[in-house]
Formats: structure tokens, sequence, C-alpha cells
């Protein structure tokens, strides 16, 4: 069983920042693909970001050259590093791993950013 705990969103104005971060039990972070996906009221859930276990990053059109998706595999976490905020980027963000005996999700973390 993977638990993933999602820290770091709140309230932030446009053009801030904010970084997220993602713990993940055992040794999550290094054996698989990570994710970061978003979902905005009324609206499905999307991927932002994801990393695969080789180091391979993956991002939204919405949000390439603004956000940054990272791992401390020491510290078995997953970064998501939001610059240049926008409110269409307002949403609840969750953490994903994508392992060999399933797919998990942290509970998400608030994102809301005010114009």
């Amino acid at each position: 069983q993977v638990q993933l705990v999602e820290s770091g969103g709140g309230l932030v104005q446009a053009g801030g920042s904010l970084r997220l971060s993602c713990a993940a039990s055992g040794n999550t972070v290094s054996s698989n693909d990570m994710g970061w996906y978003r979902q905005a009221p009324g609206k499905q859930r999307e991927l932002v970001a994801d990393i695969s276990r080789l180091g391979t990053t993956n991002y939204a059109d919405s949000v390439k050259d603004r956000f940054t998706i990272s791992r401390d595999s020491a510290k078995n976490t997953v970064y998501l590093q939001m610059n240049s905020l926008k409110p269409e980027d307002t949403a609840v963000y969750y953490c994903n791993a994508v392992t060999y005996f399933g797919e998990y999700w942290g509970p998400g973390t608030q994102v809301t950013v005010s114009s």
C-alpha cells in the first residue's frame, strides 16, 4: 500500500509562486512514475506534470515554462514548483503514483490564485 500526502497549497496572488510537496511511503518516488494532477470546480481532473522512474518529465501545455516537477529520492518526495501563477491555475492538486501493484492518489491540496 502506497501512501501519498500533499502539502504546500494555499492562497497566492496572480504572478506569485508556490511549491507543492508530495511525501510518499517506502521508496515509491525513485521506483515508479509520479505525477501531479489538478481538478478545478466543475472540470475533469487533468495531468499537470509527471516524471518517470527514469527521470523523463512531461508537462501540460498550459503550464510549460511556468511549472517544474522534480523529485528527491533520499526524502522520497516529489515537488511541483509553480511560478507565474494565474487565476486559471486554481484547483485541487493531487499527487499520483503508478506502481506495479496499482495506481495511488493523495488526498489533494488546494491552490487558489487571486487576480
